[in-house]
C-alpha cells in the first residue's frame, strides 16, 4: 500500500467533493508550473505538490501519455503541446462560438451534410467546430480533433491561402494552391478519406488575413457541386466578423 503522507498534499487540501484522489493529484501537477517559470525538476515539483517522487513520477507517466507534459533531454520537465491545443479552443471559444455556430447550423440545415470550422495548428489543422449531419451516415470529426494540414477540403485551403502557399512542396502543389486561390473554395472526393467528399472556403479576418477555412463534408455517394454556393456564402458571412 502506498505510504500516507506526514503532511497532506496539494491535492488533499483542496480535494474535488466525490472526486478522484488520482486525478486531483495530476491536476496539482498541473497547476504547480507558474507564469514565468523555467522547466521543473522532478524534485521541484514533488516541493510544490507535497506529493512522494514515487507517486509523481506515476502521474508524470500518464500526464506525458497524454501530451499534458513533456520530459525534456535533461530530465526537467514542461507543459506539452496538449496544453497549447486545448488553450486554443477555450481562447477562441468566448468570442467565437456565438458568431460560428449559427452560421454552421445554418449551412447544415440548407444542405443536410455536416458543417465544421478548422483553424491552423502548428503543423495540423484544428476542427474548432463542427455541427453534425443528421443523416446517420456521416464522417465522424469532432470538435477538438487534429487533422493534416495539407490535406482533405479544409486543409488545401488552408494551405492555398494561408503562410504556407509560398512554400508548396512542388509545382503541382503550387499550380493547385493557385487554382484554390483562384476560384475561392475547393472541392473534392477521396482527398483525406476514400469514401469523404468535402467543399472548403476560407474565412478572412477584418484585415484580409486568413482566419480559417469552412468546410462541408459528406460520403462521397451525396456529393453535390450545388452545394458549393451555399458554403462560398456561409465562408463570406463569416468573413470580417471573426479574430
Amino acid at each position: 500500500m502506498p505510504r500516507k503522507a506526514q503532511t497532506e498534499s496539494v491535492a488533499d487540501t483542496d480535494a474535488a467533493p466525490g472526486g478522484a484522489a488520482a486525478v486531483d493529484r495530476a491536476i496539482s501537477l498541473l497547476a504547480a508550473f507558474r507564469s514565468g517559470d523555467k522547466p521543473l525538476t522532478l524534485g521541484m515539483l514533488a516541493e510544490r505538490s507535497k506529493l512522494y517522487k514515487s507517486t509523481v513520477l506515476r502521474l508524470l507517466a500518464s500526464l506525458e501519455h497524454g501530451r499534458l507534459v513533456q520530459k525534456l533531454d535533461d530530465g526537467r520537465y514542461s507543459l506539452g503541446a496538449e496544453v497549447a491545443r486545448l488553450h486554443a479552443i477555450y481562447a477562441a471559444s468566448f468570442s467565437l462560438e456565438p458568431v460560428v455556430l449559427p452560421v454552421l447550423r445554418q449551412l447544415v440545415e440548407i444542405t443536410g451534410e455536416s458543417a465544421a470550422y478548422h483553424v491552423p495548428q502548428g503543423a495540423q489543422r484544428l476542427c474548432l467546430y463542427r455541427v453534425d449531419s443528421p443523416h446517420p451516415v456521416r464522417d465522424h470529426i469532432r470538435a477538438g480533433d487534429l487533422l493534416p494540414a495539407g490535406r482533405g477540403s479544409g486543409g488545401r485551403v488552408l494551405s492555398a491561402f494561408g503562410a504556407s502557399a509560398t512554400a508548396a512542396a512542388d509545382a503541382e502543389e503550387t499550380l493547385l494552391h493557385q487554382r484554390i486561390r483562384e476560384q475561392g473554395f475547393y472541392a473534392a472526393s477521396g482527398d483525406r478519406l476514400s469514401d469523404v467528399a468535402g467543399i472548403s472556403a476560407p474565412v478572412f479576418r477584418a484585415d484580409g488575413r486568413l482566419a480559417a477555412a469552412l468546410t462541408l463534408t459528406m460520403p462521397v455517394s451525396r456529393y453535390s457541386e450545388s452545394y458549393i454556393p451555399a458554403v462560398r456564402a456561409a465562408a463570406a458571412r463569416l468573413s470580417g466578423q471573426v479574430g
